[in-house]
């Protein structure tokens, strides 16, 4: 599974990483980079540290392949995770996260959310999460969907090249039923982890800060 470990960044910064470059071109020298903690105020940086973790699994590379490598699609080009997300942003193509069961499990909950928010994420379907950084992920305005029991992406046959549409038409109910299609023919549904109404305004809102700025303008007009 995919844990918060995988996700946050942590530890040192590593020569040639797209975070050790971004510090390189602000005339930080490599005995300075120091570690992504010290960081953790720096979102240029830490942004680039998501999902930049040696030991995470990438199905989309290779099975049994690790590290903060992906595919950028339809090129086919071998690229850091975050290279991928922004070349994604630039193309005005939000990204989604295909993930195995208890994903979010884990102490390093910092950055587990804003993270991949900040690299363009919007959905994450996974098997199951983790009860807290699921709540997280609203936070941020990312939709978190379960794969119906007994299925999962390898089950449906998703290899995280298709395209993705969701069909989050009409008024959304908290744990509803979610239609996915996918440009290869599949189809498949999901359950809408979004699971309080308090949630569903979060997320309408585009999470939790807008949420809440918005509420504190409304109480004082």
């Amino acid at each position: 599974s995919i844990t918060t470990d995988h996700i946050s960044p942590a530890g040192n910064i590593a020569k040639g990483s797209p975070a050790a470059k971004y510090l390189e071109a602000h005339g930080v020298e490599r005995k300075d980079y120091n570690t992504y903690g010290a960081r953790r105020g720096n979102d240029r940086v830490m942004v680039r540290g998501t999902f930049a973790n040696t030991r995470l699994g990438n199905k989309l590379v290779g099975e049994g392949q690790t590290g903060p490598i992906t595919i950028h699609l339809p090129t086919g080009e071998k690229m850091p995770i975050f290279d991928a997300a922004m070349k994604y942003k630039e193309e005005n193509i939000p990204v989604i996260i295909l993930a195995g069961k208890e994903y979010g499990s884990g102490s390093s909950r910092d950055w587990a959310a804003k993270g991949p928010y900040l690299q363009g994420v919007k959905v994450v379907i996974s098997e199951s999460f983790e009860r807290i950084h699921r709540s997280n992920l609203v936070g941020m305005g990312i939709v978190p969907l379960c794969f119906k029991d007994g299925q999962s992406a390898q089950s449906l046959g998703l290899t995280g090249k298709e395209r993705f549409n969701f069909d989050f038409t009409g008024e959304l109910r908290p744990g509803q039923d979610t239609e996915v299609t996918t440009d290869c023919g599949k189809k498949f549904t999901c359950k809408l982890r979004i699971d309080t109404n308090v949630e569903l305004k979060i997320y309408r809102n585009g999470g939790i800060l807008p949420y809440v700025i918005r509420e504190k303008i409304r109480k004082t007009a």
